[in-house]
């Protein structure tokens, strides 16, 4: 117990500072967004989720594998609510390693109780064919604003990225549509990771983000976001779902 309010307390002091997330200027997330949004926190690190249903979020891979210790933060009405975690469930599949680019970036977190009611499930697309360069998404985390300011972390922003080259089932990139990558601009980044990736026409979830870079690999925020497309990992969600004792709806 003393460990968790420890950990607590840590949430607390880093949610005091003056806050904002996602670089490159973006703005704070609307309500719309914001019901579906969680704040995951580790002893030394944080990252974003998003719930999928009542007791259930997910979030990237990479972010539950090294504390077994997690607090998920809810706000309503400007208070803070950390919830407990019952149990987390990572892809079989993903593998931590930095060469490992096409491995499921995605775990599933199941909560000790339901969420607050402030926070609503996001539905799942139904998008089955690839995107195209150029199609819109709407991005969201609790994040860094500025790479390298731990401070500028905690407030969930959002902002709409397009496709960029060679879309697959496995990966995405994304970039700021005026930027398009070449410099910096708006993008996610540290404390992104596992926040949702919204179709912009019907805010359904398609995607987890999942990474960042520039394009000649160095991993820097504003420049290239990397998402994780849910379609081809549907199965695992209703299943790893079941197994967690959540219920999910197809999509």
């Amino acid at each position: 117990m003393a460990g968790a309010a420890g950990l607590l307390a840590a949430v607390l002091m880093l949610l005091s500072f003056p806050a904002a997330a996602l670089v490159g200027g973006a703005k704070p997330a609307d309500r719309a967004i914001a019901r579906h949004v969680v704040l995951i926190v580790a002893e030394r690190s944080l990252c974003t989720g998003v719930a999928i249903a009542s007791d259930l979020a997910l979030t990237a891979g990479h972010c539950v594998l090294s504390s077994g210790r997690y607090r998920l933060v809810t706000f309503e009405g400007g208070r803070r609510n950390a919830k407990n975690v019952a149990a987390v469930a990572p892809h079989p599949q993903f593998a931590s390693r930095a060469d490992a680019a096409d491995s499921p970036d995605l775990a599933l977190i199941k909560l000790a109780r339901d969420p607050a009611p402030s926070l609503s499930p996001v539905p799942l697309s139904d998008r089955r064919a690839l995107p195209s360069v150029g199609d819109r998404f709407i991005v969201a985390g609790f994040g860094l604003a500025a790479q390298g300011d731990q401070r500028s972390a905690g407030q969930l922003r959002a902002a709409t990225l397009t496709v960029t080259d060679r879309p697959s089932s496995q990966q995405l990139s994304l970039v700021d549509p005026q930027k398009l990558g070449e410099t910096a601009g708006l993008g996610v980044c540290n404390g992104d990771s596992g926040g949702p990736v919204l179709d912009e026409h019907d805010r359904t979830l398609f995607g987890i983000v999942s990474w960042t870079t520039r394009p000649d690999g160095e991993p820097l925020c504003g420049f290239v976001s990397g998402i994780t497309p849910l379609a081809r990992y549907r199965h695992w969600l209703l299943e790893t779902a079941t197994k967690l004792g959540s219920s999910l709806s197809a999509p």
